[in-house]
């Protein structure tokens, strides 16, 4: 005799439970997936470049002849007027297999006949266009000044500039040449009348840097950056471009000190700092290779350059105002340029 087969009774409100359960879990999976895929889409991060920032380069940041280049531009921000105006251009340009780098300062004063106007304002022609256009104007504009293809680009908004330096504990500046600064802008009194001083004295806010070694907070360091009527020499584009150079290595040194990652919390601070006062073209895992590019260069292989003995002053009268022209042409900025370039 077979033994019997004993049925397990099975509510369907169980059975019901069940399929439930089990398409909650696919659900969650397949929007898991969707989602993972949107993130990689929108940030570039991938596994693959997950573990080639960690074990090798980085992203793939498609280099011309050997070198990434990213357009540096700093703006005023604020409310008043000129807030888009580009008061630093810096040229980085890295050379992936050399593992090195190149900063060419670009004074704002250039006139491009492209613009008709100063280089400076490229970045404002292309916002009022088109959200985004900015960067995307001002790529081609200094692009025709330095002669090199520039694939990415960054805007800093300089009151963020004054946040992170304040995060990482300021920086630490060696001023080459004392200056002073009679004329420095007090932000918001652009219009004020200084009950009828003739002289406006009160727009303006006087600097003095004494030469050495010092420790700059974010506001000071800004300021050192920034100043563009000192006394002498110190007063010219050339000065301020060698300036910001200074500012951005002694940037890089302090975010390479150890300290600072010891602090998770300062280092979201931080982190949130500069999402806040930047803006760019390149997706999160090209920022963070450009990023490694920058932290891993050695001193020794960085590079400054600038375009003083290549420029000149034409007079006031040509264009109405001051500029900058190329004492030969844009051509020979480009041969000098290319061939300063290790």
């Amino acid at each position: 005799m077979e033994p019997k087969t004993r049925r397990i009774y099975v509510p369907k409100i169980k059975l019901a439970v069940i399929f439930t359960v089990l398409f909650v879990v696919l659900f969650a999976l397949l929007r898991v997936i969707n989602m993972s895929r949107s993130f990689m889409t929108t940030t570039g991060i991938t596994p693959t470049t997950l573990f080639r920032l960690v074990f090798d380069a980085g992203a793939d940041l498609k280099p011309i002849d050997g070198r990434v280049n990213i357009l540096l531009l700093g703006i005023p921000g604020g409310n008043h007027d000129g807030t888009d105006l580009t008061d630093t251009i810096l040229v980085l340009s890295f050379h992936q297999e050399n593992q090195s780098l190149a900063m060419v300062s670009v004074p704002r004063d250039i006139w491009s006949d492209t613009l008709k106007d100063k280089v400076n304002s490229a970045y404002h022609y292309g916002e009022v266009k088109k959200k985004g256009g900015g960067l995307v104007l001002a790529k081609a504009i200094v692009s025709d000044v330095v002669g090199l293809p520039l694939q990415y680009a960054l805007v800093l908004d300089f009151s963020g500039f004054r946040k992170i330096i304040d995060l990482v504990g300021g920086v630490e500046i060696n001023v080459q040449k004392s200056f002073t600064d009679t004329e420095y802008p007090v932000p918001g009194k652009e219009d004020d009348t200084c009950n009828g001083d003739p002289l406006f004295t009160c727009r303006y806010e006087p600097l003095h840097f004494e030469s050495g070694s010092q420790v700059m907070d974010g506001e000071r360091a800004l300021k050192y950056v920034r100043s563009r009527h000192a006394e002498g020499n110190e007063g010219s584009d050339f000065a301020r471009g060698k300036r910001q150079q200074e500012m951005l290595l002694a940037l890089k040194s302090k975010l390479l000190s150890k300290d600072i990652y010891l602090h998770p919390g300062e280092v979201e601070k931080l982190y949130a700092a500069f999402d806040a006062a930047t803006d760019t073209d390149m997706n999160m895992g090209e920022l963070l290779t450009v990023g490694k590019l920058f932290m891993q260069t050695t001193k020794e292989k960085t590079q400054r350059i600038s375009l003083e003995d290549k420029l000149y002053t034409p007079p006031s009268s040509w264009y109405g105002r001051y500029v900058l022209l190329p004492v030969e042409s844009f051509d020979a900025i480009h041969a000098f340029v290319k061939s300063s370039l290790q």
